[in-house]
C-alpha cells in the first residue's frame, strides 16, 4: 500500500502512550500473553550455542511489528495471538526477504553495540545485564558494579549508540511489510520520519520516563503505607510484562500518526 511520510505535532508524543494504554486495556491478558510467548521463545533460543545472542537480537524487529499487527487488528476488533509474530513471513517472498535482512543487519549491529560496551568497561558490562536480569535481589550488587571505573561509560555509550541504532530500525519494518518498502528505503524513510518528528519523540520518551516514575512513586508510597517497602519490588516483573507490551503498541500509534497506519485487516483474519 502507498504511505505517505506526514507531519506530527510535539503533542502527539504523549498521545502515543495514552493511546497504547487504551488498546492494550481492551485485551489486557491477549496483549500480556503475546509478550510472553515473545519472552518464553527468547529464553528458549538462549540456549543456542554461540548464536543464541544474536539471534535474540534479530527477533526485535519481528516482536515489534508483530505487536504493530496485533494492534492494528485489536484497532479493528480483530483477535490478537501469537501467529501475529510470523504473519509478515508468510506472505511475499520479496517482503519476507527484506524482513530477514533487517532482522540480520539489526542483530549483528546491536551484538556489535553490546560487546563494545563490554570492552569499554572491561567486561563488566556482561556482568551488570546478568544482574538486571536479577531484578531487585541483586541491586546492591548492581551498585557496587556501577561504581566501577568505565561501567558508567560504557551503559552512556550503550544507551547512546542503542538510540541511534533505533532510529533507522524504528518505522522499517512496518514500512516493509504494509509498504513494500526495501531495505534501504525503509531504514532511510524511517531516519527521516523521527526526525521530522523529532518534538513528538522527544515528549513521547518523556511521557514514558514520566509513566515509571509515576509507578515506582505508588508503589513505594502505597507498600511503605502498608508496613512493607520491601515488597515494592514484587511488582516488577507483572509491570515490566505490562509496559514492555504496552510500549510495543506505542510503536504502532508513532506509525500510524506518521505514514498513515497499515492497512485495514482482511475479513479472514479478524474472524480468526
Amino acid at each position: 500500500m502507498p504511505l505517505m511520510l506526514k507531519p506530527v505535532g510535539a503533542s502527539h508524543g504523549t498521545r502515543w502512550v495514552v493511546d497504547a494504554f487504551r488498546l492494550f486495556a481492551r485485551k489486557p491478558l491477549a496483549f500480556s500473553a503475546l509478550f510472553a510467548v515473545f519472552l518464553f521463545c527468547a529464553m528458549v533460543v538462549s540456549l543456542v550455542p554461540l548464536l543464541g545472542g544474536v539471534l535474540q537480537m534479530m527477533a526485535l524487529p519481528l516482536l515489534s511489528l508483530g505487536f504493530m499487527v496485533a494492534g492494528q487488528s485489536a484497532l479493528l476488533d480483530g483477535p490478537v495471538h501469537p501467529r501475529q509474530f510470523i504473519e509478515p513471513l508468510q506472505g511475499d517472498p520479496v517482503r519476507r526477504r527484506a524482513l530477514l535482512k533487517l532482522c540480520l543487519g539489526y542483530g549483528v549491529l546491536a551484538m556489535a553495540i553490546l560487546m563494545l560496551a563490554d570492552g569499554v568497561s572491561g567486561s563488566a558490562w556482561g556482568r551488570l545485564q546478568k544482574l538486571m536480569a536479577k531484578g531487585e535481589s541483586a541491586q546492591a550488587e548492581i551498585d557496587a558494579l556501577l561504581a566501577e571505573p568505565g561501567v558508567a561509560t560504557a551503559v552512556l555509550l550503550g544507551l547512546g549508540l542503542g538510540s541511534l541504532l533505533s532510529v533507522p530500525f524504528w518505522h522499517a519494518p512496518a514500512l516493509v511489510h504494509w509498504g513494500g518498502q526495501g531495505v534501504r528505503q525503509a531504514l532511510f524513510s524511517s531516519t527521516v520520519a523521527v526526525w521530522r518528528c523529532k518534538g513528538a519523540f522527544i515528549a513521547y520518551l518523556l511521557a514514558w520516563v514520566g509513566v515509571l516514575m509515576l509507578f515506582g512513586l505508588l508503589a513505594a508510597v502505597v507498600f511503605a503505607a502498608l508496613g512493607v517497602p520491601q515488597l515494592a519490588g514484587v511488582l516488577g516483573v507483572p509491570a515490566g510484562l505490562v509496559f514492555s507490551a504496552v510500549f510495543y503498541l506505542s510503536v504502532l500509534f508513532t506509525f500510524n500518526d506518521s505514514f498513515g497506519g497499515g492497512p485495514p485487516v482482511p475479513p479472514a483474519a479478524a474472524d480468526g
